[in-house]
């Protein structure tokens, strides 16, 4: 049976190893394609060590993590992330970022991304947060890599009062299975009020 756990501050930061190795397996695929590693890892993921009010839900079968998700104040979150609003008339400090939401292939299916989505959401309302956001890679329709079989995620969004934030994208970085290096991508932002 799965549990998922909603952790913070040390126990919080005992498990992004273990997060890490997730990102890094599932981000793999389609529409990532990410090819990262641990030390890239190790880095980007210290935002959640270094903010009071993160949060990391597990999804664990036993001992094992076999699924994150993260969220921290939008403020306390990448520059790049925080950009992508200005303009748009709203306050960092009312937003609350969810980041990764990462589940093995074998364990979907089953309303994790549901429980991972209340937990963050219940998180942020507690911290008086109006809003959640988060983002999504966007990759052209015609992609050499695009899985033909890859289901988009867009109709869970909506259902859960999710809709794109026009004009709020995010340029971040990163190394795909097929580049020698690192490229730009944009992540589109999605928003709802809590």
């Amino acid at each position: 049976m799965i549990e998922t756990r909603r952790l913070t501050g040390e126990s919080l930061g005992a498990a992004l190893e273990d997060v890490a190795r997730l990102r890094i397996a599932v981000f793999r695929t389609w529409p990532y394609l990410y090819d990262g590693d641990l030390a890239y890892e190790r880095e980007y993921l210290q935002t959640y060590r270094d903010s009071a009010d993160a949060i990391l839900v597990g999804a664990f079968d036993g001992a094992r993590l076999v699924g994150a998700s993260t969220g921290a104040p939008m403020e306390d979150h990448a520059a790049d992330f925080g950009a992508a609003f200005a303009g748009q008339g709203m306050a960092l400090d009312d937003i609350f970022y969810c980041a990764e939401s990462v589940l093995l292939p074998e364990y979907r299916g089953q309303g994790l991304g549901h429980a991972f989505f209340d937990a963050r959401e219940a998180h942020a309302r507690g911290l008086g947060r109006g809003y959640a956001a988060f983002c999504g890679v966007v990759r052209p329709q015609d992609h050499p890599l695009r899985d033909p079989g890859y289901r988009p995620l867009d109709g869970f969004w909506r259902k859960r009062g999710y809709a794109p934030v026009p004009g709020a994208v995010a340029q971040f970085r990163w190394k795909d299975l097929d580049q020698e290096a690192e490229t730009d991508h944009p992540l589109q932002f999605w928003m709802r009020a809590l």
